[in-house]
């Protein structure tokens, strides 16, 4: 059960209601119906979301960071959800599981594995290194600030589950 009260999208009002009725129209998922408690943090979500979606980084590769990040702050909600989203962006199931992994048999995408994984674990102080690597697999150095943002948005959404303890509504990912 989830900590803070979903806003059910019937019976929403103020601009919980626009939002459900608008670019959510459809897609009301537990996370989704938490945030609408205080719809300044769904609005929030939603203007990170909109934004990232303009950058450079194809949904595959969004999705192979959100993946990723969520495995590897133990957001099981993230993870299943980020799973079905990251295939209907062109990953596969075995794709899926290897981000969680944090290596790909793509050359790229394990490059952008491998750094969003650094970038996580050195609390954004990532070395030379590892700005090489990520270089060398054929990103750009105005890239990385994207992973930045993308790695952001997957941090606010796992530590909002993580506090909010959000009932899955996604197929549960494999456990790995």
């Amino acid at each position: 059960m989830s900590r803070i009260p979903q806003v059910d999208p019937a019976t929403a009002t103020g601009r919980a209601k626009e939002i459900f009725d608008g670019p959510l129209k459809g897609k009301y998922f537990n996370i989704f119906k938490s945030m609408a408690a205080s719809p300044s943090v769904l609005d929030a979500y939603l203007g990170m979301s909109g934004a990232l979606a303009k950058t450079s980084l194809s949904p595959k590769e969004r999705e192979v960071i959100q993946l990723a990040v969520g495995e590897a702050n133990n957001c099981s909600y993230c993870v299943a959800a980020h799973t079905v989203i990251g295939m209907g962006a062109g990953l596969t199931a075995d794709e899926a599981v290897s981000a969680r992994r944090g290596t790909m048999r793509d050359a790229k995408l394990d490059a952008l594995a491998k750094f969003s994984l650094a970038f996580h674990e050195k609390k954004g102080f990532v070395s030379e290194a590892d700005i090489a690597a990520f270089i060398a697999a054929g990103y750009s150095l105005e890239q990385m600030g994207e992973v930045a943002a993308v790695y952001a948005l997957a941090v606010f959404t796992n530590y909002f589950n993580h506090l909010n303890d959000t009932p899955l509504d996604f197929p549960a990912a494999p456990v790995l």
